[in-house]
């Protein structure tokens, strides 16, 4: 998956957003608008090339006001609609610059 698909979902508003990822974004006090950005600006981090029923990745992004954010999505190629699945403020225990896992 290339990011570039993703971003042109976003441009052309062909995007589906989980309940799920409303959620977390509500509980990061994430907007919607950051999210775009952070993934318009950001880079695949992560990539789940079997995940179904769509391949999916992680992108780490970082708002306009420059927060740190996650936000899992999927790709649909059948109709090039993108789908975002759940997003979140990394814990910066967790991860180093934010782009690699620290290991266990």
């Amino acid at each position: 998956m290339k990011i570039e698909q993703i971003i042109d979902a976003i441009q052309k508003s062909r995007i589906r957003i989980t309940d799920h990822a409303v959620e977390e974004a509500q509980a990061a006090d994430l907007i919607v608008s950051d999210v775009y950005f952070a993934v318009c600006n950001g880079e695949i981090i992560e990539d789940y090339p079997n995940d179904k029923p769509y391949p999916s990745c992680l992108i780490f992004g970082q708002s306009s006001a420059g927060l740190p954010i996650h936000s899992v999505w999927a790709y649909n190629e059948a109709n090039n609609w993108a789908v975002l699945i759940t997003v979140y403020s990394p814990d910066p225990n967790r991860w180093i610059n934010f782009r690699k896992r620290i290991p266990k």
